[in-house]
Order: C-alpha cells, then sequence, then structure tokens
C-alpha cells in the first residue's frame, strides 16, 4: 500500500491518499516507509491524506513526531 504511494508520488501526482482503515498497528517497516514517503512527498509538495486511522495508528504517528507531516480524514 505504501510503496504504491511513494510510486504515485514519484510519477508527481499532487495529492495520494491512503486507506487506512484496516490497519490495526504499525510496526518499524511501515514507519520507515512512512517516513520515506512523508520526505518524498515534502520534497515534492504532494498532499497525503490518511484515511480511517485508528487512534493507537494516530497516537504512534504522532509521538513520532510523523502526524503532522499527513492530512487525516475520517
Amino acid at each position: 500500500m505504501i510503496q504504491e504511494a511513494i510510486e504515485k508520488v514519484k510519477s508527481g501526482e499532487s495529492e495520494v491518499i491512503l486507506d487506512f482503515s484496516s490497519v490495526l498497528r504499525i510496526d518499524t517497516n511501515m514507519v520507515g516507509a512512512l517516513e520515506e514517503l512523508a520526505g518524498l512527498a515534502d520534497g515534492k509538495s504532494v498532499k497525503v491524506v490518511l484515511r480511517a486511522v485508528n487512534t493507537d495508528v494516530y497516537r504512534v504517528l504522532k509521538q513520532l513526531k510523523l502526524a503532522r507531516q499527513f492530512t487525516f480524514v475520517t
């Protein structure tokens, strides 16, 4: 899922939406991929939207200071 989003950012899309409704937890691999995505998106001024993020995942992203790099929608 995140690798597809990275490819979309690289291809020049202006907005990328990821559906997190089935994600209950994130591991270090996903955190690393999200950091890569955030860095690429920031460098290309691409808006990354995370949809339906549960509170536990949001808390982890916030603690890692990644939450501010994404837009969240329900």
